[in-house]
């Protein structure tokens, strides 16, 4: 099924709240990479916090990020609090998708949340084990899904021009 044709088929509202969804998905990923920068240039955490070196990943991930928010360094607290709300607004980006009945609109959907919830997991990894491989990944899947979002921003506005 083509761009075009897709966009024929969905109502010009649903395309329309698709590309302001990509449009801001991109405003807060690069949000993101700001605030990111900041705890990389700013921010010394410590070595010893709930979650540091667990033995368990996933138990040292909730009391990690349990630990980050509420006590940790305000710009890191910032930073990873920014980046749950990423993850929810990346899935809910996914039902957006699945509206247009698009596999373009769809594929950019999820593996947008997919880097997203990829480069989450690095922060919590980095967070847990100071491991600078892992803010390197988080760097990487950060790019993208910004790469994703706005491959579906343009494929949104591409659809809207061929309709003119």
């Amino acid at each position: 099924m083509s761009i075009t044709a897709t966009a024929q088929a969905a109502p010009a509202g649903r395309t329309s709240r698709l590309a302001a969804a990509n449009f801001v998905a991109c405003l807060v990923l690069l949000a993101q990479y700001l605030l990111g920068m900041v705890v990389n240039i700013y921010v010394i955490l410590p070595s010893r916090h709930p979650g540091a070196s667990a033995g368990n990943y996933f138990s040292g991930i909730v009391s990690g990020i349990g630990w980050l928010i509420p006590d940790g360094p305000a710009w890191a607290a910032a930073h990873a609090a920014f980046g749950l709300v990423l993850v929810v607004a990346a899935y809910a980006a996914i039902a957006f998708a699945l509206g247009q009945r698009s596999r373009v609109y769809l594929v950019t959907a999820v593996l947008g949340a997919l880097a997203i919830t990829g480069a989450a997991f690095n922060g919590a990894s980095f967070l847990n084990y100071g491991q600078a491989f892992s803010s390197m990944i988080m760097a990487g899947l950060w790019a993208l899904a910004l790469g994703c979002y706005l491959t579906g921003l343009f494929c949104v506005a591409r659809s809207h021009l061929s309709l003119r």
